[in-house]
């Protein structure tokens, strides 16, 4: 991986006024999707897992999945909402291997957690055939918590990851058969990592070098696009395509450890010292179609792919050196390799059907399902931090239409994840082999609110 300098960037002065509630709300978005990617990026859409994504533009979140289906809408329309999402994963250990001299034991209890994804819209209609709006949405984030002192504490006991996406964007009708739309994003990753000090082969320590930890924290800000057409050959028919650029980040911060006196800043070689990480968020492509059957039936479909194979070997490089280096430790100068993960992602692809009825004046229900190939490779990948596997969505969702204007959308998800087995080599770091199985559930639930002027 190439080493880079930290990024220097800060926010812009005009970002900085945004809201702090609505920046803090946004910065809640932790539950993970397939591989660390959040779909939630609105709740109307969960009810038919996420099928049509790119071409059912009937609120303004189409802002995210494609900018041109703003055409689809009234003059002024905004759309607000939020996604519950509770993940249980549960590890059992089979094996696992920490040393005789460590503390490390148990399974480390439920590593999952229930956390709120939100989202805002905003379309403006500027002309008769241009539309501009703007999205705030969290499109990654991720979340993992083990138990103190568990079997595999020395590779992660705790990881998240959070982003905030700012997405203006323009629509253009080019006719009533064709519409292209653009956004630019302009987003943050924060990143959190804490893990405990090495314990494979070092000699029996003192209660308190053996709990201490090694704290990696960092963020980033950067810049994406997204593009996207609408193409409509008949009243009852859309198609849909879109495509959301990589985002590259370089998240500076720093590495801190609770190691006591006398061991210190250099245990492990890692010590007290700024650091960064360089990390690629995936491009994305999506295909979808929407067909009316008839005035009680419509279908939808998606298949989308992910370039999750941007992220490899992640480096967590040092940019000052430790406070005490070691005579003949080059690792502990200005520049050296903190730590190693090793993602080793593969690409991954999504497929989804979905339904809806509409069953009178007000109401419509919907109903999908989807499979999400996950971008771990296997168990001798799978990370402490991700441990994902194959998922299927089993949704059902309902729009309300109170008046002409408003539109309620419920949305519930039954996501069936497959058991994810891990043997994650480590002992040569002297992070041990953490082995065994994860046993994972996940539910989502989201309610939207979008409104018409």
């Amino acid at each position: 991986m190439t080493r880079i300098a930290p990024s220097t960037r800060s926010p812009r002065t005009q970002l900085r006024s945004l809201p702090a509630a609505l920046l803090g709300l946004l910065a809640c978005s932790l539950a993970q999707a397939g591989g660390f990617q959040l779909l939630e990026q609105n709740a109307s859409g969960i009810g038919n897992a996420y099928a049509g994504s790119a071409a059912v533009a009937d609120n303004a979140s189409t802002i995210f999945f494609n900018p041109a289906g703003m055409t689809e809408l009234r003059d002024r329309e905004i759309s607000l909402g939020g996604s519950l999402v509770d993940l249980s994963a549960e590890f059992t250990d089979r094996g696992s291997l920490t040393g005789p001299s460590s503390t490390l034991r148990g399974n480390g209890g439920d590593a999952g957690s229930t956390a709120l994804v939100p989202n805002a819209y905003l379309s403006w209609r500027l002309s008769p055939q241009l539309w501009a709006g703007i999205g705030i949405s969290a499109p990654f984030g991720l979340k993992t918590e083990y138990d103190d002192q568990w079997v595999g504490a020395a590779q992660a006991l705790s990881f998240e990851v959070k982003t905030i996406n700012i997405n203006p964007s323009l629509a253009f009708k080019v006719n009533d058969t064709l519409s292209v739309g653009a956004g630019v994003s302009y987003q943050k990753l924060d990143a959190d990592y804490v893990r405990n000090i090495s314990a494979l082969g070092r000699p029996a320590a003192p209660l308190p070098l053996s709990t201490s930890t090694v704290r990696f924290k960092a963020d980033d800000w950067s810049w994406g696009w997204n593009v996207g057409v609408l193409f409509k050959p008949s009243p009852d028919t859309r198609l849909g395509v879109s495509y959301r650029s990589a985002i590259k980040h370089s998240v500076a911060g720093n590495l801190r450890t609770s190691a006591p006196a006398p061991f210190g800043p250099a245990v492990e070689g890692i010590g007290d010292s700024d650091a960064y990480a360089r990390i690629k968020l995936p491009e994305t492509l999506i295909l979808s179609a929407v067909q009316r059957v008839n005035p009680q039936w419509e279908v939808l479909g998606d298949v989308s792919w992910t370039r999750w194979n941007s992220i490899q070997d992640v480096l967590i490089m040092r940019t000052t050196s430790v406070a005490t280096p070691r005579p003949g430790r080059s690792e502990d100068l200005a520049g050296g390799t903190a730590q190693t993960l090793e993602a080793r992602f593969r690409n991954s692809w999504r497929v989804a059907v979905g339904a809806n009825y509409n069953l009178n004046s007000a109401w419509t229900l919907k109903g999908g399902l989807a499979f999400d190939r996950t971008p771990v490779r296997g168990p001798e990948t799978t990370l402490v931090s991700l441990p994902d596997a194959n998922r299927t969505w089993l949704a059902v969702g309902a729009q309300w239409r109170p008046s002409a204007d408003g539109r309620v959308d419920f949305g519930l998800t039954r996501i069936l994840i497959k058991d994810a087995d891990i043997n994650n080599n480590q002992v040569a770091a002297g992070r041990g082999r953490v082995t065994g199985t994860y046993d994972s559930k996940l539910w989502v639930f989201g309610v939207q609110y979008s409104h018409a002027f």
